[in-house]
């Protein structure tokens, strides 16, 4: 489960997706199911999210951070 929030715009997306492809400080990275637990700075991009049913859902960056928990749920913080 993905959870994508602004603090403009409140809730962005929450759904399943298969992956999450975004740019942090160290460089792009794609999150897959079973990631292991990651915490991690966010910057400017276009996020992109593949849901289950092969859609692709983008949103802008523009900075924020990113958090994958134990149990698989990634919750994205944006500005």
């Amino acid at each position: 489960m993905i959870s994508v929030r602004s603090l403009d715009a409140g809730v962005v997306l929450e759904d399943e997706v298969t992956s999450l492809t975004v740019k942090t400080t160290s460089g792009e990275i794609t999150i897959l199911d079973a990631h292991r637990p990651l915490m991690t700075e966010l910057v400017a991009c276009e996020a992109r999210a593949i849901k289950k049913d092969a859609s692709v859902e983008r949103f802008a960056v523009k900075g924020g951070f990113l958090e994958v928990n134990r149990r698989n749920q990634v919750l994205v913080m944006i500005d």
